[in-house]
C-alpha cells in the first residue's frame, strides 16, 4: 500500500496495487500547476485507490476541454486525478510517502519544456504524448513577449500575474516539504528582493498557506485554478517564485541542489550542478 498526502494533511489517499506507470511532463499546464520544472505522474487501476480523507477539501480547475485538474483548498497541493472511465487513477509523485516501488520511464511533452531545465538523464523523451498513452500534441498556450530586464510569472488560468527584477539566486530544493508543495520530484524556487517584485494583476486571488511547525516555510497558489504563484516573506525581505511558472526568461539558470539528503527515492540527480545535504554554506 502506498499512501499519498498533501502539504496541510488535508487530502490523503491510498493506492492498494502495484503501480503501472510514471512518468515526467513537461507540458506547460503541468509547470504552472506545480510552480516546478516538470511533474511525475503515478498511475495504478482505479479499482487500487480510496480516499482516507479530504475529498471534501479538493478544489478543481478545468484547464481545457481535455483535462480537469485537482488541488487542495487549503495549501495547493496539487490533488489525485481519477478516470473511472479509462480504469485508471493517476497521482502526482511528489505527494507519496516512501519509496512507490516504481521509477520514472520517460519524459513527455519534452518539445514544450523549460528552455530554463536540461534534461541530463537518459530516459525515452517524447515531444508531446507517448505513442503508447494514445498520441497527441496537447493544447497550446499564449506566449508572452520577453521585456528587457523584467521575468514575467503567471498562474494556470492567467488571472494572476507578476514580475520580477534583477533575481538573486535560483536552487533545485529536494526537501520533504517542498517535494508536498509542489507535488512534484522537486522544486526550483528563484529569489529576489520584495523590492524588485510586483503583482501586475490578481493579488487579491493569491492565497498563502505556512506550515505551522515551519519557522519561514510556506507557499502561494492561485484560489481560481490552484496555479503555484510567488510568494512574499516579509519576514526575510524576499520574494520565493515557481520557476515552473515563469513566462520569459529570468536570465538566470539553477545553480545548485539543496537539501539532496532528503530528496525522493525514485528520482536520480543527474545534471553536473553543485549538491548540498541542506543548504550551502554561503
Amino acid at each position: 500500500m502506498t499512501r499519498g498526502v498533501c502539504l496541510c494533511g488535508a487530502l490523503e489517499y491510498q493506492f492498494t496495487a502495484p503501480f503501472q506507470m510514471m512518468m515526467h511532463c513537461h507540458c506547460s499546464m503541468c509547470r504552472k500547476h506545480h510552480g516546478a520544472m516538470f511533474a511525475t505522474f503515478v498511475a495504478a487501476p482505479y479499482s487500487a485507490f480510496r480516499w482516507v480523507r479530504g475529498e471534501d477539501a479538493l478544489e478543481k480547475f478545468k484547464s481545457s476541454e481535455h483535462g480537469v485538474r485537482s488541488y487542495c483548498r487549503q495549501c495547493g497541493s496539487v490533488g489525485p486525478t481519477l478516470i473511472p472511465e479509462s480504469g485508471f487513477a493517476f497521482a502526482p509523485a511528489g505527494n507519496l510517502d516512501g519509496d512507490p516501488g516504481i521509477r520514472p520511464q520517460g519524459h513527455m511533452f519534452a518539445g514544450s519544456k523549460s528552455a530554463l531545465y536540461e534534461i541530463t538523464d537518459s530516459l525515452p523523451q517524447y515531444a508531446a504524448v507517448p505513442p503508447d498513452f494514445g498520441g497527441g500534441t496537447g493544447v497550446a498556450r499564449p506566449t508572452v513577449e520577453q521585456r528587457e530586464g523584467v521575468a514575467d510569472g503567471s498562474c494556470l488560468c492567467g488571472d494572476v500575474a507578476y514580475e520580477v527584477r534583477a533575481p538573486m539566486r535560483m536552487y533545485h530544493c529536494h526537501c520533504s516539504r517542498c517535494r508536498r508543495a509542489r507535488s512534484a520530484a522537486h522544486t526550483t524556487n528563484m529569489f529576489s528582493s520584495i523590492a524588485d517584485f510586483s503583482f501586475t494583476r490578481g493579488e487579491h486571488l493569491v492565497k498563502e498557506y505556512k506550515v505551522p511547525e515551519a519557522a519561514r516555510f510556506g507557499v502561494s497558489f492561485c484560489t481560481r485554478c490552484g496555479g503555484k504563484v510567488a510568494r512574499v516573506s516579509r519576514e526575510r525581505g524576499t520574494v520565493v517564485v515557481p520557476v515552473g511558472a515563469l513566462d520569459t526568461n529570468p536570465g538566470m539558470l539553477p545553480q545548485a541542489n539543496i537539501f539532496v539528503a532528503s530528496k525522493a527515492p525514485w528520482f536520480d540527480i543527474t545534471d553536473a550542478l553543485p549538491q548540498f545535504a541542506e543548504m550551502p554554506p554561503t
